[in-house]
């Protein structure tokens, strides 16, 4: 196996701007397939399909309505929705009309959705629906002249006359004044330089308010053109896109479709993401690691309730694929034996583990937070491979990304070339490239702080870097503690173990700093522990009562030794306790990343933890 490109010539010949580069796609591949997306007749979702040539029509139609509605260059435009195929084409109008996208998760409350768009001066924004429109309502919005809906009814809200219009009422008007300016689109995306503001993205933050990230239009097409130049994915590929557009994730992957040209499946609802790998069957996708915790978890707890002969061969074919897949990694010779009961157990359970995600992905490709070392070999000795990349908003999501040709678990590949990681004080993770953000908006404190005059960027991850160039993340420097003996312990590590052992495990959260001891706090997933229920003479009953039973903690119990057994001693967990609920967006204890805001967990149980210590 041979390490990934480090050719860089890719930098010669990057599109000046997304606006071009979109255009330049059409202009390639008109006839080409660009997204499929569901719509729902008589309750059952329907699969429509359209090529580049429809979303080059669409699009610059969209932005010339926004040009009409007095859009000027990098003038911000919000986009408060799910991920859908409407949020594309409101983000690329955007781009082409020489404006800047700014991002609202559609689970953001009120209040916060008001300090986004009036702290980036938002002049349109595009609401997905009702519940998007009632939260603009009440908000005091000075800079904000017109709304878009994609589903929403305009005349329910508590707005003046036409201030809130249809999507299709929008490209209406842009059909209009593209009959009076022929070739406006075309000249607008002349015009836009690659250091001109593409994306205000509000990092969600685990404390305090949200900052607003500037990136520029060179930083997306350098990420599109750095993952294109490690030949990785290719026009015949098809992708599955669920990742919130709201977030940078999703956005880079939107950059690489445009630099590559392959289609893309695109439907942001999570409960239908399997449904939806099985319909319409990608050869790749990108999650966060919750996503393929939560698919081992129900694929284990599936296995383990049926027991006897299915269990034991399930057990021996994982014992096998690992042996197998650590020989690979070592580069050694596999024993005869060794394949032929490799192939045997491929058929008659890896494949059928393969089919429900489709049965032709190529590779996942995992980021926003760590995936467990374990998940990960877990889902390789089935066949199918997890690329874990690394990044940050603040670098437009794409730091680095293994390589299929060379994929190291437990590590997060190589600097996308182009760019530079190194390792600076207190093993700090630092980045350097075109993907770096310009600043935060509004905040030139909080910028120098993290940005060097010579431009790296400073990330508050620890980690290191092996002879190929590849990154390992070891944790977050404000994170890991030091507990009251001296000791330091990063929870984050600890926590990835314990739910890579436990199946039912939603959330794992681990205290103590300046403690004499550790503590855990465990949440339990409600899907997989009401199915343990059933196996376990509690059918029937409520999430509360499952969670707090003595049958519920004998079990998590066994996994808490287990993982004692794999710690060192100041390390361990001495007591522990269940929630009585699992930790969601809506509580304000993740972010709409799935990220744990570990403050306001701890804000919200300290009469809880405090009792540990008492």
């Amino acid at each position: 196996m041979t390490a990934p490109t480090t050719d860089i010539s890719f930098l010669d010949h990057m599109p000046p701007n997304v606006a071009v580069q979109f255009l330049e796609r059409v202009a390639a591949t008109p006839e080409g397939e660009a997204f499929l997306f569901p719509h729902t007749e008589d309750g059952e979702d329907h699969w429509h399909s359209v090529d580049w040539r429809e979303v080059g029509e669409r699009v610059t139609k969209l932005a010339a309505g926004l040009i009409s509605l007095g859009i000027e260059p990098e003038q911000r435009v919000g986009i408060a929705s799910s991920t859908r195929y409407e949020w594309i084409l409101a983000d690329l109008a955007v781009m082409c009309a020489g404006g800047a996208t700014t991002t609202v998760y559609p689970s953001t409350n009120a209040e916060d959705t008001a300090y986004i768009l009036n702290d980036s001066q938002c002049r349109v924004v595009f609401a997905e629906d009702d519940t998007q429109l009632a939260k603009l309502a009440d908000a005091d919005l000075p800079d904000l002249v017109k709304i878009v809906t994609f589903d929403g009814s305009p005349v329910s809200h508590k707005f003046g006359d036409d201030h809130v219009i249809t999507l299709a009422h929008l490209e209406e008007i842009g059909e209009v004044f593209l009959a009076e300016h022929n070739g406006l689109i075309e000249q607008v995306a002349k015009g836009i330089a690659p250091d001109q503001l593409a994306t205000l993205v509000y990092t969600s933050g685990t404390t305090g308010r949200p900052k607003g990230v500037r990136l520029l239009h060179r930083s997306w097409v350098y990420e599109g053109s750095a993952i294109k130049a490690q030949d990785i994915l290719h026009e015949d590929d098809l992708q599955f896109l669920w990742l919130p557009m709201s977030h940078v994730f999703g956005k880079v992957l939107l950059s690489t479709q445009l630099a590559i040209g392959f289609p893309t499946a695109i439907d942001g609802r999570v409960d239908k993401i399997v449904d939806n790998l099985g319909i319409v069957r990608p050869t790749f996708m990108g999650a966060a690691p919750r996503i393929f915790e939560k698919a081992h978890s129900r694929i284990v707890t599936m296995v383990e309730s049926e027991g006897g002969a299915r269990k034991k061969l399930f057990d021996r074919a994982f014992a096998v694929g690992k042996r197998y897949d650590a020989l690979v990694a070592a580069g050694q010779e596999i024993p005869i034996g060794l394949q032929l009961q490799h192939t045997l157990f491929d058929i008659l359970v890896f494949r059928k583990i393969r089919t429900r995600f489709g049965g032709r992905v190529r590779f996942f490709i995992s980021g926003s937070a760590a995936l467990n070392p374990d998940i990960a070999s877990w889902f390789n000795a089935a066949g199918i491979l997890i690329l874990e990349g690394y990044g940050m908003t603040e670098n437009s999501a794409g730091a680095t990304v293994n390589h299929p040709e060379l994929n190291k678990i437990g590590t997060v590949g190589p600097a996308l070339p182009g760019s530079e990681v190194r390792i600076g004080e207190n093993d700090e993770v630092l980045i350097r490239g075109p993907h770096v953000m310009a600043g935060y908006h509004n905040n030139p404190e909080a910028t120098e702080q993290v940005l060097t005059e010579d431009g790296w960027l400073h990330t508050g991850d620890k980690g290191s870097i092996d002879g190929d160039g590849y990154l390992t993340i070891t944790g977050r420097i404000k994170d890991v503690f030091k507990t009251s003996g001296g000791k330091y312990v990063s929870p984050a590590q600890i926590e990835a173990k314990f739910k890579a052992i436990c199946p039912y495990a939603s959330q794992f959260l681990v205290f103590g700093a300046e403690r004499n001891f550790a503590v855990a706090l465990v949440a339990l997933d409600p899907e997989a522990i009401v199915a343990w229920a059933d196996e376990h003479g509690l059918e029937g009953r409520s999430y509360v009562d499952i969670v707090t039973s003595e049958a519920a903690h004998e079990m998590v119990k066994g996994y808490v030794d287990e993982l004692n057994t794999k710690l060192n001693r100041w390390e361990s967990i001495k007591k522990w306790e269940i929630l009585e609920r699992d930790l969601t967006i809506e509580s304000g204890e993740l972010t709409p990343s799935m990220k744990v805001k570990r403050n306001v967990v701890e804000t919200n149980e300290q009469e809880r933890l405090k009792a540990f210590y008492e």
